[in-house]
């Protein structure tokens, strides 16, 4: 059994065939979905298909590309929403400093300024509510890991999905005691700094996803990926780690269990 521990099902790529995927995925032996949100209308629709089936999970937040419209309202409407019994982590949220526009790095600090206050405040509701969180991060890895120092301790637990940073920045997170997710984008052809640092990660630390419908996996580039394809991310980690596929689904899937308590 495996689980998909980052998705969006919510999104409207899956609108025409939302139950067959979902169908496609219990077929192919995925045990539980966790369906994350973006925003507080997907934490929402999170909710709702999370009450539909008992294998499917949501995490509610705001991703930090949508912060600069969040204010007391919406941060009061999310503390509300987490306290939901389908809800099992606060996420995604996090830093992103990736500027869409120009394909560099974000040089506005007052969209920085707002991502790292928001992201505070975030946190805040994580440890309220006693949830885990699920951590976004793009080319922002020194700021948030100063922020999860000074503002995360004591027993809430974290994943920072689709690892991406380097091997410095991996070492910290797994000092710290968090986990890490690795997507499709390890079976990429040149993806081989991917492929290192799941060699360096303990599989108890490692958590599976999909980030559906984004990084479909090498074997089914051209399509909208799905849940049923994070058995090609599991297949992917056990040829680098040298392991039976078997192994890695037990042990990822008992971790990531025990992380989101379900």
């Amino acid at each position: 059994m495996l689980i998909d521990t980052h998705c969006h099902l919510d999104f409207e790529q899956f609108n025409a065939d939302r139950q067959e995927v979902i169908n496609r995925a219990r077929e192919q032996g995925i045990g539980y979905i966790v369906n994350v949100a973006a925003d507080l209308n997907g934490a929402l629709a999170s909710i709702k298909l999370a009450a539909e089936y008992d294998f499917i999970f949501a995490a509610a937040g705001i991703h930090p590309h949508y912060v600069q419209k969040a204010d007391e309202n919406e941060l009061k409407r999310l503390r509300e929403i987490a306290g939901d019994e389908k809800v099992i982590a606060l996420g995604e949220i996090g830093l992103d400093y990736y500027n869409h526009t120009t394909g560099g790095l974000l040089s506005d600090r007052k969209i920085k300024s707002r991502q790292q206050e928001l992201l505070c405040a975030f946190i805040e509701i994580a440890k309220e509510k006693d949830l885990p969180i699920i951590f976004h991060c793009r080319d922002a890895h020194d700021d948030l890991l100063s922020i999860l120092k000074d503002n995360l301790k004591g027993r809430t637990k974290a994943v920072v999905h689709c690892f991406s940073g380097n091997k410095k920045f991996l070492r910290n997170c797994l000092d710290l005691g968090y986990k890490v997710s690795f997507t499709g984008n390890i079976t990429y052809k040149k993806a081989d700094n991917l492929r290192d640092l799941v060699t360096y990660v303990p599989l108890e630390d490692m958590f599976l996803e999909t980030d559906a419908p984004f990084l479909t996996p090498q074997a089914k580039r051209g399509k909208r990926n799905e849940p049923s394809y994070v058995q090609y991310v599991a297949r992917e980690v056990a040829r680098i780690k040298n392991v039976p596929e078997e192994k890695v689904a037990d042990i990822t899937t008992q971790s990531a269990r025990l992380f989101f308590n379900i």
